[in-house]
């Protein structure tokens, strides 16, 4: 990888560094003075980086949690971790993943222009980890690298337009607005966590995750970082104590006594949460007024589509449900490969945190309690059986013991994947035709759409400013 390419990967793979780039563009574009763009950009960059702390604090506290996990419970297996997958992809394909990130973006950039996809995908992090699986499955398959690039690039641009899209009716039920969209690999599967809850849940959304009736002498539980750590406390100990003081203290604690540091790893998954919630209402208080400009300029009417983190601000009680039903899910997925006697999927813990915690706030939106439940929980089904349909595809890649571990990682992979097996051709084909059903469809629906009638509060601009003033003032409270 020569010294630009590299250069310009270190740039875009940093969500933050994206971030902060966009709301500079933005409030470039928007002409604002020299003291708002500095303070919007850097404070956009760093809420960013607030995010991310949380993020690695929270990964941090779940990764020895699943090694406890396989090593109480005996099982072996496949792990889904993006992370050590993608490390090993980058050292074989690093170049072609590169270059497949780089162009997916100017795609995904394009169909925003052009169609009524108006979603420009900024998690910089899962689009490099999607990148790099669709260039492991095209190389170990036979293609060139140029064949790899030019048709990856282009699934690449299709599926980070496609996956918020598909995810976004939820997201708008959630936030109760339509300028903010979801960004991740997981979307396919939070999809299906708002279709369960919907279809499954309470039609009505009376119970809501949010209204649980705490009784008087437990209202420290209305607190959501107390019922956090409360929790994963109960879940941290029970595992530990299984496993064994033994083995803790001398693979985990570094000689801490067992329990107290099943303790500070739960304590240390609630400030998590904490942080990650703090940076998310910092980076949406940023972003999407700077994000205007580009809206205004460059992709009329364009939506940020940003990482999971996101929705966990509207329904905190449903992040902790959503987990722990997507994690049971999970658990009973890989009981059901074992009697199978295929390939055993062993629970991913941050994947099930994150995507699970998503597919319960949808659940939630759309199904009330029941729905957040039945959401997570099928979200954590998916995420088990899913992986096993890539692996066939990824060559030597395919053999070692992590795997790709989100939704859209399935259903990507097997669609590139199973084309590939046909041929080059196949996949070509496959590419061609979803990109003309997309700009056709977005042609269509464009003309059937008719134009925006006037809104109570005034007429034209006017009335179409003060509501998305009034939008923006709920979104960033």
């Amino acid at each position: 990888m020569n010294g630009f390419l590299k250069s310009l990967l270190d740039v875009f793979k940093e969500p933050s560094v994206v971030i902060g780039l966009i709301a500079l563009l933005g409030l470039l574009l928007q002409r604002k003075s020299l003291s708002d763009t500095v303070k919007g950009t850097v404070k956009a960059f760093v809420g960013f980086l607030v995010l991310a702390a949380g993020a690695g604090v929270v990964s941090g506290a779940l990764t020895p949690f699943g090694d406890m996990f396989q090593h109480a419970f005996g099982v072996q297996g496949v792990v889904p971790n993006n992370e050590a997958i993608v490390g090993e992809v980058l050292t074989e394909f690093g170049s072609q993943a590169a270059l497949i990130f780089f162009f997916g973006m100017v795609v995904n950039v394009l169909l925003a222009r052009f169609t009524r996809l108006k979603f420009i995908y900024l998690s910089g992090h899962v689009a490099l980890y999607l990148a790099a699986m669709i260039a492991v499955i095209l190389m170990a398959n036979g293609f060139a690298t140029w064949e790899a690039v030019l048709w990856g690039s282009l699934a690449q641009g299709l599926i980070t337009t496609l996956s918020p899209a598909l995810v976004q009716p939820w997201v708008r039920q959630v936030t109760g607005r339509d300028e903010v969209a979801l960004g991740h690999t997981g979307g396919f599967g939070i999809w299906f966590g708002g279709l369960v809850g919907k279809v499954l849940g309470d039609a009505r959304k009376s119970k809501s995750t949010e209204d649980l009736k705490i009784p008087q002498g437990l209202g420290f539980l209305r607190d959501t970082t107390v019922v956090i750590a409360t929790s994963m406390g109960v879940i941290y100990l029970l595992v530990t104590l299984i496993a064994g003081a033994g083995y803790v203290e001398s693979h985990l604690s570094g000689g801490q006594w067992y329990l107290i540091w099943a303790v500070m790893q739960a304590g240390k998954f609630a400030a998590g949460v904490f942080v990650i919630l703090a940076g998310v209402r910092a980076v949406l208080a940023e972003i999407i007024p700077a994000f205007k400009g580009i809206s205004e300029k460059l992709v009329p009417a364009a939506k940020p589509a940003l990482d999971v983190p996101i929705l966990f601000t509207f329904a905190p009680n449903a992040v902790l449900i959503g987990f722990l039903a997507s994690f049971v899910g999970g658990l009973l997925g890989m009981g059901l490969l074992v009697g199978l006697g295929t390939t055993i999927i062993i629970p991913g813990v941050v994947a099930h945190f994150m995507t699970g915690a998503a597919a319960g706030v949808l659940g939630n939106a759309t199904g009330g309690r029941r729905g957040a439940v039945l959401g997570a929980f099928a979200n954590g089904l998916l995420i088990t059986f899913l992986p096993l349909l890539v692996l066939p595809f990824m060559g030597n890649v395919g053999m070692k013991n992590s795997t790709f571990s989100d939704a859209d990682f399935g259903v990507a992979g097997f669609l590139v994947g199973g084309a590939a097996q046909w041929g080059k051709f196949a996949v070509i084909g496959l590419v061609l035709v979803s990109l003309a059903a997309v700009v056709a469809g977005s042609a269509i629906v464009g003309r059937r759409r008719p134009a925006p009638a006037a809104t109570a509060s005034g007429t034209g601009d006017e009335g179409e400013a003060g509501a998305a003033q009034d939008r923006e003032n709920t979104l960033t409270k």
